[in-house]
């Protein structure tokens, strides 16, 4: 393979990967303000970890994915909830108990690195979500980023910028080329000239 054609895979490759990134993050910014908050995929919910309470299961800063229950007084003990509590924020612990009171299901949650159980039973109307198992480390601290303005000014500009940049580069290089190739050309077209 000759030094052109890697150079020509090569440059093909990071266009694509800028190109790639201002996608994701175009996608970012305009599901987290579309959603008032948290982006959505296919259905489930991303949801940013705050704290460091279900550690291992994940660590604070990750996101994970929720998808919606449809009976939510179906869930068992070992479940992963996202859930409102009373002063509306929103927590994902597991379930270690569920509590049922006549025509009411509660659950019982604890987060995994919390000594104690949560102080409130939950509702089973107030459950968002059932963890999926799904969760990407730190991407979370972005998210929450992308909510400010200076965010989702930096996250829309940004990739924008790197891929102008590139582009300019890209340029700048192929102009030089053609200027070798021409000075070639000129010089190869003098040696032929008749003396």
């Amino acid at each position: 393979m000759s030094k052109k054609t890697v150079t020509k895979i090569i440059s093909n490759t990071i266009s694509l990967l800028l190109f790639s990134l201002l996608i994701v993050m175009v996608f970012i910014v305009i599901s987290t303000k579309a959603s008032g908050g948290e982006p959505q995929v296919l259905g489930y919910q991303l949801k940013t970890v705050l704290s460091g309470s279900m550690e291992p299961e994940f660590k604070t800063g990750s996101i994970i994915s929720i998808k919606p229950v449809e009976d939510p007084t179906s869930l068992k003990v070992n479940d992963v909830i996202t859930y409102l509590q009373q002063d509306n924020n929103v927590v994902t612990h597991r379930i270690v108990e569920v509590v049922e009171n006549g025509d009411q299901t509660m659950y019982q949650t604890k987060g995994d690195n919390n000594a104690d159980l949560d102080s409130q039973l939950v509702l089973s109307q107030n459950v968002i979500g059932q963890y999926t198992g799904f969760t990407i480390p730190y991407l979370g601290y972005l998210i929450e980023f992308s909510k400010s303005s200076k965010g989702t000014a930096m996250l829309l500009i940004l990739p924008g910028l790197l891929l102008l940049g590139y582009s300019a580069l890209t340029i700048v290089s192929a102009i030089k080329d053609l200027d070798k190739l021409s000075k070639k050309n000129e010089q190869a077209e003098e040696l032929n000239k008749p003396a």
